[in-house]
């Protein structure tokens, strides 16, 4: 008799891991957990396929990745289709999101000979008889522990960049959607088939601790703020480093000239897609006085056009993770219960595995529904007096992932002052597909950079060469020296460097 399990909720199962749809509970796929001595030797294997991966130099790794891109970009179909199967994002958002994640792949290819590659760097004139040289040299095998809201772009951010650095990879993908993970490993094999040079491990929490103690060379984590206390906790044991990409609790602002059009159509999207499972999606909206209501009657107009299902023409699927609906019901139990009054949806928007657009006004500052991560298809939307107030509130909550301005004259300079590392002006979360930006937070949205230079830097120790080419003229460093010539070294320094 076959075992009836809960939508959306992994179970082990007879060794495996059962992964289910959250929305129609149908199977999406059985995958061996594995336990700390699989994970180890997962890790000893991608050592040894590490050092064949790094000789091939990049322009090997280079033709190999473009390899991937190519045949991700015929198959995305696919891929879109099993996120959805999987995970219940609309096929559209999987096709969009794989697009972003086939961009990164390819810069990441393209780019990392420039950034990382050997390359001679200005001396200065105290050691003018020697050249100086820097390169980006691999870690050797980098642990990536995935989220499962996007479970192909996030984690890409991450694995193609270590990969094209010359790293091999053990993937931890979340337990959530642990067939989307095994479909990117399995089509990474087809082109590269000679050495396991990307590793999928499969299982709950514990397997993504043993990922962290395996001996791996760094850790990237994608997932919850508390989450990522406990991995830079277990990495800690060991002084294994971490990038951490963590919560969020994004927001908009909209300036008194701010095209309200385009603002509310932005906002609907970026509050709104994925059912608003997403860590730089909107949650929160900051409208000045003279703006305001006619923001609010344009979002709730646009948020009420969107259907919500599991069918062909859904724009707004099941929330991926069962437990998440519960904090989604108390946030807008405790924003009403605060003062705040819902001019879409509400309390009875919660109707699982679905929740209904909910557009929450007048809410306290210090709600749950404003200070903590809702990860649902909420917003709360906020009078303010101007764009400096607007700045204060956004600037208040622990998080600083990323955000959004509309407006014309001081947009700029108002994206400028958010404490956050991401920011959009009239768009959102459009630096999540810009691959030569890197792509991170601050405060308790974590730290590090994937995407761009700096994401490729991530995945490389900084390697130092100086190189003697003539005699010292001043010879500091050494035993030989006279007391004539540390004289001179003395004079030289401060003629050069005494004036102010």
């Amino acid at each position: 008799m076959t075992a009836v399990h809960a939508p959306g909720v992994p179970v082990i199962e007879d060794g495996e891991l059962v992964s289910t749809n959250p929305a129609t509970g149908a199977e999406a796929g059985r995958f061996p957990v594995a336990d700390e001595e699989d994970v180890r030797r997962s890790v000893a294997r991608a050592g040894e396929a590490a050092r064949w991966w790094a000789g091939l130099g990049h322009a090997g790794r280079k033709e190999r990745l473009l390899r991937w891109r190519s045949l991700i970009a015929n198959r995305m179909t696919e891929i879109a289709e099993l996120v959805n199967r999987e995970g219940g994002k609309p096929v559209a958002d999987g096709i969009v999101e794989t697009t972003a994640a086939i961009e990164h792949i390819d810069w990441a290819a393209r780019n990392a000979r420039r950034v990382l590659g050997l390359r001679r760097v200005r001396s200065r004139l105290v050691l003018a008889e020697f050249s100086a040289h820097l390169e980006y040299q691999p870690y050797g095998v980098i642990g990536v522990i995935g989220p499962w809201n996007y479970p192909v772009v996030t984690p890409i951010g991450s694995l193609a960049y270590a990969l094209a650095a010359g790293n091999a990879v053990v993937f931890k993908p979340s337990e959530y959607t642990p067939a989307v993970g095994q479909w990117l490993a399995d089509t990474f094999a087809e082109v590269v088939p000679e050495h396991p040079v990307l590793q999928v491990v499969h299982g709950l929490g514990d397997v993504g601790a043993a990922l962290c103690r395996s001996g791996v060379a760094k850790v990237a984590f994608t997932g919850s703020t508390a989450t990522g206390k406990k991995v830079m906790a277990a990495c800690a044991e060991t002084l294994t480093p971490v990038l951490i990409e963590a919560g969020g609790k994004d927001a908009m602002i909209v300036d008194a000239d701010a095209n309200l059009d385009a603002a509310a159509e932005a906002c609907v999207w970026g509050g709104l897609m994925n059912a608003g499972q997403t860590c730089i999606g909107i949650e929160r909206v900051y409208a000045v006085e003279p703006v305001y209501d006619a923001f609010v009657a344009k979002v709730v107009e646009k948020a009420g056009r969107l259907t919500v299902g599991d069918g062909e023409d859904a724009e707004i699927g099941p929330i991926t993770m069962p437990s998440q609906i519960e904090i989604i019901r108390r946030h807008i139990d405790d924003a009403i219960a605060r003062g705040g009054r819902a001019v879409l949806g509400g309390p009875e928007a919660v109707q699982p595995p679905y929740v209904h657009p909910t557009i929450l006004v007048d809410v306290p500052e210090d709600s749950a529904a404003v200070r903590e991560e809702t990860f649902g298809p909420t917003l709360t939307i906020s009078r303010v007096r101007d764009s400096d107030e607007a700045v204060a509130l956004v600037n208040a909550v622990p998080y600083g992932l990323g955000g959004s301005v509309f407006g014309r004259r001081n947009a700029m300079s108002i994206a400028r002052r958010l404490r956050s590392g991401m920011a959009a002006v009239n768009s959102v979360i459009t630096f999540v597909g810009m691959s030569t930006l890197p792509f991170g937070g601050v405060g308790d949205s974590g730290f590090g950079r994937i995407h761009g230079d700096d994401g490729l830097r991530e995945f490389g120790r900084a390697k130092a060469i100086t190189k003697r080419r003539g005699p010292s003229l001043m010879p500091a460093m050494t035993f030989e020296r006279t007391p004539a010539q540390v004289g001179r070294i003395a004079k030289t320094i401060k003629m050069i460097y005494g004036r102010g």
